[in-house]
């Protein structure tokens, strides 16, 4: 199980973070595994958020997973808030989780919020606490006027995870505490609410291969959609004559020759890692023999081309669907139904054994 919020068209670091991952996870599936995907719209709400701009993200977001290759008759893909048997079981969970435990969270004033179940949420660069109240720092925010969904939204995430009585979720490495929360307290239903078999699994972390990819314009913050610069993000939309013209603009440095350190030359370590990940290599170093006695408009042709090759079929597959309301609308209504004959047979369960029969 996992999900996205509707942010909309993703940059290349969505795509080979959180929905490359997702697409690789299909691919080598076994035949009885279950896949569930989601866009989780009511984690978005937990911001301020433009009704029609939200509507068309979402509606984009559908387009992207069917465009990126999710398969909707071999994984479930499925609008979050079609199915209010999470919000059912947010609240029972709501009932068992002490305050303190969420004000623990990292998250909660952390530097950085991602959700996920595999990245559910995509990387935010101020708190959410800060990016809520529009402040510069964590010390201008007064919590007393923040909403509460901003400190419960890790029980919903657990219960979109729950619901479905999931057993792995794929996340990277920042997401760990929230894993273990959700563990936490399906371990805590179970023992409150004993019968013959355990209810609930206590979900395994499966960490991913995510990319870390930079802003093009500026070496010491993740590439972003929030970002101030168009230059400094590459969207999956973007057509080759785009994508070229902001790759050769994109930072390096004043040293000679093209070598991999993330440390000393990030914005040179950005290129070849987008690079390399274009071209299916995990280690960025694979990629650097192929520069030997060349200079950066060699490796920013190279990337820009690598880039092209990669998101034209995505891009061509957006393009298509993007205007087919009605076929979207569709796929996600019955990608909702599969995922609520699944979530009602927990239901069932989870009503019967704390009495809300």
């Amino acid at each position: 199980m996992s999900g996205i919020q509707p942010t909309g068209i993703p940059h290349l670091g969505n795509y080979l973070g959180a929905l490359a991952n997702w697409v690789k996870l299909q691919e080598t599936a076994q035949p009885h595994d279950e896949l569930l995907f989601s866009i989780v719209g009511w984690h978005a709400m937990t911001l301020p958020q433009n009704p029609v701009e939200l509507a068309q993200a979402r509606r984009d977001m559908f387009a992207v997973l069917l465009a990126i290759g999710l398969d909707p008759k071999r994984s479930i893909i499925f609008h979050q808030d079609h199915n209010q048997d999470h919000l059912e079981l947010a609240w029972i969970l709501d009932c068992l989780t002490p305050l303190g435990k969420l004000q623990r969270m990292t998250t909660w004033k952390a530097s950085t919020f991602v959700m996920s179940l595999t990245n559910c949420f995509e990387p935010q660069s101020k708190s959410r606490l800060v990016a809520s109240r529009n402040a510069n720092s964590e010390s201008e925010v007064d919590e007393s006027m923040l909403n509460a969904g901003l400190l419960t939204y890790p029980i919903l995430q657990a219960a979109d995870i729950l619901v479905y009585r999931a057993t792995h979720v794929p996340v990277g490495d920042d997401q760990t505490q929230h894993v273990e929360l959700c563990r936490d307290l399906a371990d805590t239903f179970n023992r409150t609410f004993k019968a013959k078999d355990r209810l609930f699994p206590l979900p395994s972390q499966v960490k991913t291969n995510s990319k870390r990819i930079l802003s093009l314009k500026d070496s010491s913050a993740k590439m972003s959609k929030s970002a101030p610069d168009a230059r400094s993000r590459i969207l999956l939309t973007d057509s080759g004559v785009q994508i070229s013209a902001k790759i050769k603009a994109a930072v390096t440095d004043s040293l000679s020759g093209i070598t991999y350190d993330p440390v000393e030359r990030p914005g040179v370590a950005n290129l070849l890692t987008i690079l390399a990940a274009c071209m299916g290599k995990e280690d960025p170093q694979d990629v650097v023999p192929m520069f030997t006695g060349q200079g950066f408009p060699e490796l920013k042709a190279a990337t820009a081309e690598a880039v092209e090759e990669l998101l034209k079929g995505p891009r061509a597959e957006f393009e298509r669907l993007h205007g087919e309301t009605a076929y979207l609308e569709q796929l996600a209504r019955e990608g909702a139904e599969r995922a609520r004959v699944r979530s009602r047979q927990t239901m069932e369960l989870v009503k019967a054994r704390v009495g809300l029969v």
